[in-house]
């Protein structure tokens, strides 16, 4: 099998027929002659926008494949997979047991499911199915389930989002791929797995989440719902049994914490239990939306119908050396409040699949550091609470809204454009009221640069929205080379613990905490 890179192909001619057609001009053989192939990558180059096109990279199958190499662009393809074979050989005295069922715990009981360790997991929130109904609620009537919401269930908070998949992650064992084949086994288009700038969309993940769970427990593994982790009952720094519910002692000598980054209450448990916290950096700021026709043209120019929503990534430093940013964009999406406390606010994106809402929204964060919000394990925490808290009582319990134009001359907007698409209750407000002066001014001189990358980014009456602060975790669990903290048995994974930022991200330290573990562990 050879690998063909840099094909191009006009957007107006991307059909698969036009693909193999392509490929057998550039390698001068006969189409007939091309046995089977394989799309590796697909992205567009929209640098020259009277010149857009695709590029592609594939594998596949002809004769003669060897004569062929002579070309710069053909190549031996690299079939290499992601392997892996549980060395352990101590006996395990209980089952392993997992802490939340977001990507990262879910790819972890996967891989122990997968090998014979029949994990048990459990979840604060509720399955998916009655996730949603009382999520659904919460945007009609603002009363908040403080164990089950957007942030916390099955899934995680990636189960109402644009369900983004791309990830700046270094892989040289293959994992993301496993990932994204995996997604697809159980639901994804396949896509997925060669699109630059893959995403799955809320809809869509949402039945893969259910897929892959059913895939769990076929193997051997359990969930239990709405069973959140108290407590840890520890002897000479291991972890002997686990608390759920206040109520209910679990034996454990094995605990992976898979915990969101907004799993603040088990945070403050943790660090009473004198777990190795660090403090960290994130970001915060508000959502930014705008008609998903204006980015289109702006990103792609007059052809911009022959193309999917547009996605964009906008990234400034300010005079003062902040950095500002976009962040989890959400092409053809909707603004949704995504509260976790009650009395308190915070906003996300989302998009289905086919990301058919006429507006682009996204997160724009100005950095914040321990510098800023102090060098307590908690400061970062509480930095965030006062934020949402402000919010909260600025929209009385709804969203603030305001225009960007009042945003810059602090005034409470009185009327907002066409262009909002939002999931819960929205409230016209000065968000000013809610920010640090030192936020605001790097917000207001990022947007304005922004404009120059994207025509009519600062609009007047583009529509800001408040306030975004759970961009990660403001908290690190410090581990080993063997992925355990300080107590023996505890496995910290994923975005809550510091190590992922994203569904893909993630779901790939899941798999890397089962691999660890199944190094010391034989199967029962």
């Amino acid at each position: 099998m050879i690998r063909i890179s840099n094909i191009k192909i006009d957007i107006e001619k991307d059909t698969n027929d036009y693909l193999i057609e392509k490929v057998s001009k550039i390698l001068r053989i006969n189409k007939d002659n091309i046995f089977n192939y394989k799309i590796i990558k697909k992205s567009l180059d929209a640098r020259k926008k009277a010149e857009l096109h695709y590029v592609y990279t594939i594998d596949l199958e002809c004769s003669n494949e060897d004569k062929l190499l002579n070309n710069k662009d053909v190549s031996i393809s690299n079939n290499e997979k992601y392997e892996f074979t549980p060395t352990g050989t101590k006996e395990q005295e209980f089952r392993p047991i997992i802490v939340g069922s977001g990507p990262s715990g879910l790819f972890c009981a996967y891989m122990l499911s997968l090998n014979g360790y029949k994990p048990l997991i459990i979840e604060r929130g509720e399955k998916i199915e009655d996730r949603i109904k009382t999520v659904e609620n919460f945007f009609e009537t603002n009363k908040l389930n403080e164990e089950s919401n957007v942030q916390f269930g099955e899934g995680g908070a990636g189960t109402f989002s644009d369900g983004k998949l791309n990830t700046g992650i270094k892989d040289k064992l293959h994992r993301i791929d496993y990932v994204l084949e995996t997604f697809v086994e159980n639901g994804a288009p396949s896509e997925i797995t060669y699109l630059n700038r893959p995403h799955i969309g809320t809809n869509i993940l949402r039945k893969v989440i259910i897929n892959l769970r059913n895939k769990i427990i076929s193997l051997g593994g359990e969930f239990r719902y709405n069973t959140k982790l108290t407590n840890l009952i520890i002897e000479n720094n291991e972890l002997k049994e686990i608390e759920v519910n206040n109520n209910e002692i679990i034996p454990c000598n094995n605990l992976f914490l898979c915990i969101g980054h907004s799993s603040r209450d088990t945070f403050n448990m943790l660090m009473n239990k004198k777990m190795n916290i660090e403090a960290k950096s994130f970001a915060v700021g508000v959502r930014v939306s705008h008609s998903q026709e204006k980015i289109n043209k702006a990103m792609y120019g007059e052809n911009y119908k022959l193309l999917p929503p547009a996605y964009y990534k906008l990234t400034y430093t300010t005079k003062e050396n902040r950095g500002v940013y976009s962040f989890c964009m959400c092409p053809g999406g909707y603004v949704v409040n995504s509260s976790s406390e009650n009395n308190h606010l915070v906003v996300n994106g989302m998009s289905n699949y086919e990301r058919e809402s006429n507006t682009a929204n996204s997160a724009i964060v100005v950095t914040v550091n321990p510098k800023d919000f102090g060098n307590d394990i908690t400061s970062g925490i509480e930095f965030q609470r006062k934020l949402e808290e402000k919010a909260y009582n600025l929209g009385e319990g709804n969203i603030p809204v305001q225009t960007y134009k009042d945003f810059k001359n602090n005034n409470k907007s009185t009327s907002i454009n066409e262009y909002i698409n939002v999931k819960g209750k929205y409230t016209l407000s000065n968000l000013v009221e809610i920010l640090p002066d030192y936020i605001t001014k790097s917000l207001i001189e990022g947007i304005d640069y922004f404009s120059t990358k994207i025509k009519g980014y600062n609009d007047p009456d583009t529509n800001l929205y408040g306030v975004e602060t759970r961009t990660s975790s403001p908290i690190k669990i410090v581990r080993n080379e063997e992925g355990l903290s300080n107590i023996k048995g505890i496995y910290p994974t994923g975005e809550g613990a510091g190590y992922a930022g994203g569904i893909t991200s993630s779901a790939v330290d899941g798999i890397k905490q089962a691999e660890n573990y199944m190094k010391i562990y034989k199967s029962n």
